[in-house]
Formats: structure tokens, C-alpha cells, sequence
């Protein structure tokens, strides 16, 4: 067999890989940064007691803190998808990923000693969608700058 039949077959190894990982990462992006918007326009906007009823853990902290966690994560939203979009320091995207994580690791301890581990599952999935991003925009599939 000729060294040419070999190099004729495209192998799955030199496609490109971060097509598909770039798609994964952006639909990550996405997801989390809709999820992050939402999450955190609720803590931002919604009066305290209202906010209370669905969320215990409001009632142990004081009403700055709860405003700056939702303050967080809209910015961490828009992270997650500008600097990406439009080619502007795109590693930022990285950063908002990680910010998010340790955000979500503090939701995580939160929901463990307020409602239990049950609770505790959507941050856990959030912080691992994080970590991902903060992965994959950091050192696997980075987007260039402009």
C-alpha cells in the first residue's frame, strides 16, 4: 500500500476537533449564560420577602449581598458570551466562566446546609458547565482576537 492511501483517508484525529468542541462550548455558553441572566435578574429585582418564599436561603443573608450575588451572575452572563462574540478580549469569557464556578460553589454549600444535597444539584451542574467553558475558552478552543 502506498504511502499515499494512507494519507488520502481522512482520520478522525486531523479533522479538526474544536469544531465540535466549539460547538459544545458555545451551546454551554449559552445555556449557562440564559440560566445565569435569568438567576440573576430575579435576586436583582425581585423585592426580598417575595424572593424568600422560593429561595430560604435569602432570609440568611443580608439583602447587599444577595443583590451583588444576582449582580454577579448577569455580569457573569454577559461574560460568557460578548468578549466571544465580538472578538473583544475573548479570554475574558474564560474568566467569567471561572467567576461563575466559584460563584456556583458558594450556591452549593449554600443549598447543602439550607435544603440539602438535592438542591445542591443545579449549581453542582452549573459549576461543571463553568469549568468546561473556563477550559475550553482558556486553553482548548480559544477564539482569537480581532
Amino acid at each position: 500500500m502506498s504511502s499515499h492511501a494512507l494519507t488520502a483517508t481522512p482520520s478522525i484525529s486531523s479533522t479538526s476537533p474544536s469544531t465540535g468542541l466549539h460547538r459544545a462550548l458555545w451551546a454551554a455558553q449559552a445555556f449557562l449564560a440564559l440560566a445565569m441572566l435569568v438567576a440573576g435578574a430575579v435576586k436583582v429585582l425581585t423585592p426580598l420577602d417575595q424572593l424568600a418564599v422560593s429561595m430560604p436561603w435569602v432570609r440568611d443573608f443580608a439583602p447587599l449581598a444577595v443583590r451583588a450575588i444576582g449582580a454577579a451572575e448577569v455580569l457573569g452572563a454577559i461574560g460568557l458570551i460578548l468578549p466571544s462574540a465580538l472578538r473583544i478580549l475573548p479570554r475574558l469569557t474564560a474568566l467569567a466562566a471561572l467567576g461563575l464556578a466559584a460563584l456556583m460553589v458558594g450556591a452549593i454549600q449554600t443549598d447543602l446546609a439550607v435544603s440539602g444535597p438535592a438542591k445542591a444539584a443545579v449549581p453542582a451542574v452549573f459549576a461543571a458547565l463553568s469549568l468546561f467553558v473556563a477550559w475550553g475558552r482558556g486553553r482548548a478552543a480559544p477564539i482569537a482576537a480581532r
